[in-house]
Formats: structure tokens, C-alpha cells, sequence
């Protein structure tokens, strides 16, 4: 048995308010059994004996000691700016001015 029928595909879509016509309705009638029996096959598994997870391999992270370094001075870091104005990065205006 079909585990959706084109009539629930044609009421799914008024409650959408999509307009689907005959051949749409078939079409996608077809592709949402074939998603819904591809599901319940899945669900299907036994997998009693395996506990669940929210991935399939063990993960770790893998972090550096946070330790406090020296930074860039306010010369260093503005060295490479094209334009600097009042010891800050200059860009350009992009919205008019108020």
C-alpha cells in the first residue's frame, strides 16, 4: 500500500495554497511515497543494541593552552591600511550623510 495517496498529495497542496496540475500531483505523488517508504525502511534497522549518538565517530577537541600573547602595536597594525585617519582604518562613506 502506498504510504501517500495523490489525494493527500492535492489536499497537502490546498492547505500550501499551491496550484499543481494532474501530471504534478502524480509526479509528486510518486516522489513523496518513494520518500516515505525509504524512511520507514530506515526506521526499520534493529538497533537495539547501539545507543545514540549525535555523530557517527568519536570526536575530541582539540585546543591549544590559552595563553596571553603579545599583540600588534596601533603602528603595526595600521602599517599595511591604505588610508588612516585619527589613528583608525579610513574607508569610504557608503550611506549619505544625515
Amino acid at each position: 500500500m502506498a504510504a501517500i495517496s495523490r489525494d493527500e498529495v492535492a489536499h497537502l497542496a490546498r492547505l500550501s495554497r499551491l496550484a499543481l496540475t494532474e501530471d504534478e500531483l502524480d509526479h509528486y505523488a510518486t516522489q513523496l511515497d518513494s520518500i516515505l517508504t525509504h524512511v520507514a525502511s530506515i526506521s526499520e534497522v534493529a538497533a537495539d543494541d547501539v545507543s545514540p549518538t549525535a555523530h557517527p565517530a568519536e570526536l575530541a577537541n582539540v585546543l591549544r593552552a590559552d595563553e596571553v600573547v603579545p599583540g600588534l602595536t596601533r603602528d603595526e597594525a595600521l602599517s599595511g591600511a591604505p588610508a588612516v585617519e585619527q589613528d583608525r582604518f579610513a574607508v569610504p562613506q557608503i550611506l549619505g550623510e544625515e
